[in-house]
């Protein structure tokens, strides 16, 4: 088989750079290790930036998005035992963020994808990678049984942290870069109403951190900060709400609605960059080259970041014959990678309670919070990081 960039995996990343590289006319092909069931069972992000909405339309698939997503013109902190909203798009100039999960974006994505009728290979076995810094790199695989290879221009390597895109450049070619986080988040979806149908809150609470958003107006994603020890099966439903409940405002906490859980879990904290993001003729993208605690909700955002640039780039190097596109992309994505990495630090770092947070480091904490709710100047900075920063 023979395509111009061979894609691996068809997560969200892999499928907007598929769309947006069939926009502009440049065949494609994704080879993805798991069902397509699978990848559209995942349950992860749901707040959309306002550029991630920008490239989903671009690509041609934001019909639905548009119908379906809920805008977000404001931000709720919570802490001291009171609800602080920050208006977004008075502080931004007119920008908000959609509320529209991630699952629904896939959907979206694959629909789009099977329609243009351009090949995806689901369930590939044994997938690796050759010739990397050759002008003729090969993707190997089996499927069914039999093996097959893709020979390509370029690969891009969209297949998330434990993928083989950035296992395949060799260790001493990498710097890795990496914090790991002393707790964890208990996630609970639940078929109810958001308590905040028009802003996520973020609580700070002396029990730890807690977050309320939505993926819709019926369906609400909460969750709790725990010790990184915890077990799924140590939160009973029962548990999880009163422990919710407790970490917030009691006029808010008074508000929320329960219901038995669809999908609960716990996800450890981590940050993470791997540099550079391009080996020989392999690009990574997304979760493959970085990791963002969910705080801010920039995971998927920085993974739609990091594909437009590389779909620009593909493009300007097919239509144009250039490559300032191709050889600058590790270097620019980089850049913002590294800005949105700072700022999901610091918003780990100012709504949550770390092991040490007592005496002098809690009162620190307790007076960022203040004087971020009491100054323009640092709702601002806020504000623009949230709603998204320029490439």
């Amino acid at each position: 088989m023979r395509t111009q960039v061979g894609i691996i995996g068809a997560g969200p990343a892999g499928l907007l750079l598929g769309a947006l590289l069939s926009k502009a006319g440049i065949d494609n092909t994704i080879v993805e290790r798991q069902s397509g069931e699978y990848v559209l069972s995942r349950i992860r992000a749901g707040i959309l930036e306002q550029t991630t909405v920008d490239a989903l339309i671009s690509a041609g698939v934001g019909e639905r998005l548009l119908k379906e997503g809920i805008p977000h013109e404001h931000l709720s902190l919570s802490f001291a035992g009171q609800l602080h909203t920050i208006d977004l798009p008075k502080l931004t100039g007119g920008k908000t963020v959609t509320a529209y999960g991630q699952t629904e974006v896939t959907k979206d994505l694959m629909d789009h994808r099977l329609a243009a009728g351009r090949q995806t290979v689901y369930e590939a076995k044994d997938v690796s990678l050759h010739d990397l810094t050759t002008a003729k790199p090969r993707i190997r695989f089996t499927k069914d049984g039999t093996e097959h290879e893709i020979e390509c221009d370029f690969i891009a390597g969209c297949d998330g942290f434990h993928g083989v895109s950035r296992q395949s450049i060799p260790k001493e070619k990498l710097q890795e870069f990496s914090r790991e986080y002393p707790f964890g988040w208990v996630g609970v979806l639940a078929d109810v109403p958001p308590v905040s149908p028009h802003a996520v809150i973020y609580g700070n609470s002396p029990d730890g951190f807690s977050l309320c958003s939505m993926r819709s107006m019926t369906r609400s994603r909460y969750y709790v900060q725990c010790p990184i020890t915890d077990k799924v099966e140590d939160w009973s439903d029962a548990r999880f709400w009163d422990v919710l409940r407790s970490r917030l405002p009691a006029e808010t906490a008074n508000a929320i609605i329960t219901g038995p859980s669809i999908e609960k879990s716990i996800a450890p904290l981590r940050s993470y960059v791997s540099e550079p993001m391009r080996w020989g003729q392999l690009f990574l993208a997304g979760d493959a080259a970085h990791i963002v605690p969910p705080t801010g909700a920039k995971g998927l955002n920085l993974a739609a970041s990091d594909v437009s640039m590389l779909a620009q780039a593909f493009a300007q190097h097919y239509a144009e014959k250039s490559n300032e596109g191709i050889d600058g992309y590790s270097a620019r994505a980089l850049r913002k990678i590294w800005r949105v990495e700072r700022f999901s630090w610091w918003l780990t770092s100012l709504m949550h309670r770390f092991p040490d947070t007592e005496g002098f480091g809690q009162r620190v904490q307790e007076a960022e919070l203040d004087y971020l709710m009491n100054s323009v100047a640092a709702q601002t900075t806020l504000a623009e990081n949230y709603v998204g920063l320029a490439g």
